[in-house]
């Protein structure tokens, strides 16, 4: 069971979810404003934060943003009808994933599992140059200094560095990190690579770790 924040104006629709992201065996919180549910997020830190949009006064990209910049709990953002601007945007704010309005309960709670789980790995430690990773605590740390990653930055960067030098494609991630197995959203692998290298590349312009095979995908350098 995962204790989920729930953040969406529209009452039908939050009522709706809570019950029947409930009967999947969550623990449901809401609020109705993005002011509320970062006053929510103050008192008591949720696993994972469902986020509209579409809120009256401060909106789900700014709220997702303010939530990024204050930790690493995971969001997964409601968009309507797919519209690239609610898509990029939320992508862009730092959220994990996204889910299209009108949101099939079975469908979030898919997305919210996938998201939650952060399978440790069974080889220990790996030393890739100044940046350590231990599987089994799933801790991070550069030239010393512990890196906080969400879960989907952690899965990304499991996932890369299991086998240094391999080429992934865009759709392979999406199948082993957001594990959607259909033609998903390439967009989803390539704002979680920029924010990933904005926490442990020198240069994330120039990105020693996770590199990027033009016209192909992204591989983990070699040690």
């Amino acid at each position: 069971m995962a204790a989920i924040l729930l953040i969406e104006d529209d009452p039908l629709v939050r009522r709706g979810l809570q019950l029947a992201l409930g009967r999947h065996g969550h623990e449901v919180r809401t609020a109705e404003t993005g002011e509320d549910g970062l006053g929510a997020l103050r008192e008591s830190r949720p696993d994972l934060v469902v986020l509209d949009v579409m809120l009256p006064g401060i909106d789900g990209f700014e709220v997702c943003r303010r939530i990024r910049a204050a930790g690493e709990v995971p969001v997964i953002m409601l968009t309507a009808r797919g519209d690239d601007f609610d898509v990029v945007g939320g992508l862009a704010a730092g959220a994990d994933d996204y889910v299209v309005k009108p949101a099939q309960p079975t469908v979030l709670d898919a997305r919210i599992r996938a998201v939650l789980r952060r399978g440790p790995g069974t080889d220990g430690l790996r030393v890739h140059r100044d940046l350590h990773l231990d599987t089994a605590s799933l801790a991070v740390s550069l030239h010393g200094a512990p890196v906080p990653l969400t879960p989907t930055e952690m899965r990304l960067l499991l996932t890369l560095s299991g086998a240094p030098g391999r080429v992934f494609s865009r759709q392979q991630l999406l199948e082993l990190v957001w594990e959607h197995d259909y033609l998903g959203d390439s967009r989803l692998v390539d704002n979680c690579v920029q924010r990933l290298r904005a926490k442990i590349e020198a240069d994330p312009a120039s990105p020693e770790y996770v590199q990027t095979v033009r016209g192909f995908g992204y591989r983990f350098g070699p040690l």
